[in-house]
């Protein structure tokens, strides 16, 4: 895909990844709208670092819980651009065991209606518009909480809820491809612990012991927290450069799901 001229509605784009997403899209020339609710403190420093990126933005403060309000976030998308190119569906919310213990009500269905039903309700107001661009993109972020569960020393950092809701995302991923392709392509990364999701910069890293912290580095291969970075180049990817690839799930998480088994030398043998 030719990415200068296109347009993007990005998802939690106040800070850290969805931020992050949108700068890396912005500066291959796309258009970008940026959706947030939260983190009011933050959108001085965001609306600053778009302007000298030198980005075609437009911020709207759209709560996505309220799901009647996302058909507009939609329309001003269209109204401002024209057209709606390229979907980043990057809402989602997970209490950490460490920092809210068990469950009570609110959480859980705070959990469900952000990683969930967002999500669904965005992409179903997109779906028009992505399709007409004849090109669309979406891609659903989620986490490999899906995969692991509370389980492990993840299990301080997911619970069982955000992790069911994880694994719906991939069927949400599967659904959708089918239902949009061909003009769009629905592809999903799956992220493990980065910097400002399930890493140094959140609470509840900081509520771990080191014992704990460094736990989670033994269980992933490459020995790392996951960067910004490593989150855009991957996006920019699956965008630009995978116009083949749909229905599919990119796991980026340095190998921890794979670290909990180690591989011996093969041995001499008796013969």
């Amino acid at each position: 895909m030719e990415l200068k001229g296109r347009v993007a509605l990005v998802l939690g784009a106040i800070k850290g990844i969805g931020k992050g997403i949108g700068l890396a899209l912005a500066a291959e020339g796309v258009k970008v709208v940026l959706n947030y609710y939260d983190w009011e403190e933050s959108l001085g420093q965001m609306k600053q670092d778009f302007e000298q990126a030198g980005a075609d933005y437009l911020v709207v403060r759209t709560n996505l819980l309220d799901t009647d309000k996302i058909s507009s976030l939609v329309e001003k998308v269209t109204d401002k651009f024209g057209r709606l190119d390229i979907l980043v569906n990057n809402i989602e919310r997970g209490g950490w065991p460490v920092v809210h213990g068990a469950y009570v009500r609110e959480q859980w269905d705070l959990e469900m209606a952000s990683t969930l039903r967002a999500k669904w309700w965005v992409y179903s107001s997109a779906l028009p518009h992505l399709k007409a661009s004849g090109d669309g993109v979406v891609v659903n972020i989620s986490s490999i909480a899906g995969h692991i569960g509370r389980s492990g020393p993840a299990g301080r950092v997911f619970n069982d809820g955000y992790a069911a809701a994880n694994r719906a995302v991939s069927s949400f991923t599967e659904i959708w491809a089918r239902e949009a392709a061909p003009e769009v392509r629905v592809n999903e990364l799956m992220l493990g612990f980065f910097e400002t999701r399930h890493g140094p910069q959140t609470r509840g890293w900081g509520l771990l012991t080191e014992t704990q912290r460094d736990e989670i580095m033994d269980h992933t291969l490459l020995r790392r927290i996951g960067t910004i970075e490593d989150i855009t180049r991957a996006v920019l990817f699956v965008i630009r450069d995978a116009p083949f690839m749909t229905g599919s799930v990119l796991r980026l998480d340095g190998g921890y799901l794979l670290g909990g088994e180690y591989v011996e030398p093969v041995p001499k043998g008796v013969i």
